[in-house]
């Protein structure tokens, strides 16, 4: 569910980017992809502990 949270926001963030300057957007892009690397690095942990 959160990720589909994340999508929906990135889409809006895309939406956004004609209204917002270019270092702000990549900022806000560059923060969500790292929350994404931080999610898919603690399910494989968490993969991997079941396993």
């Amino acid at each position: 569910m959160s990720l589909l949270i994340t999508v929906v926001a990135m889409g809006l963030l895309a939406g956004a980017a004609i209204h917002t300057s270019l270092p702000v957007f990549l900022t806000v892009c560059a923060g969500v992809a790292l929350w994404l690397a931080a999610f898919g690095a603690r399910e494989r942990l968490a993969r991997a502990r079941r396993n």
